[in-house]
């Protein structure tokens, strides 16, 4: 019923920028909290950054002072504003979001970032 469709992925040299988008479909963001994951071939899928129903936010420690993640609910949509980038975090980045009042939660199919030179 609910669907994420993740945007902002694409080839980047190190230390370069992108910033990601998910945008949900007939869904109210502030009644969920949203996330950003990703996950690299041959390894588990991970937090990356986190924010809940009030704009509390919570960051992996290997992106700290480097990614941020918003949201705007008149939009529907969550972003991740990744600086500083490093060839290590190359991997599909997918965006997750959880009902409060359903207690379900929604992946969406994942955008892929490249760090390279």
């Amino acid at each position: 019923q609910v669907q994420l469709v993740e945007s902002g992925g694409g080839l980047v040299q190190p230390g370069g920028s992108l910033r990601l988008s998910c945008a949900a479909s007939g869904s109210i963001y502030r009644r969920y909290d949203m996330g950003w994951y990703r996950q690299a071939p041959g390894k588990q899928r991970e937090l990356v950054a986190g924010i809940d129903s009030g704009g509390s936010t919570n960051y992996a420690d290997f992106v700290k002072g480097r990614f941020t993640i918003s949201r705007d609910n008149a939009k529907n949509t969550v972003y991740l504003q990744m600086n500083s980038l490093k060839p290590e975090d190359t991997a599909a980045y997918y965006c997750k979001g959880r009902s409060l009042a359903l207690g379900l939660s929604y992946w969406g199919q994942g955008t892929q970032v490249t760090v390279s030179s």
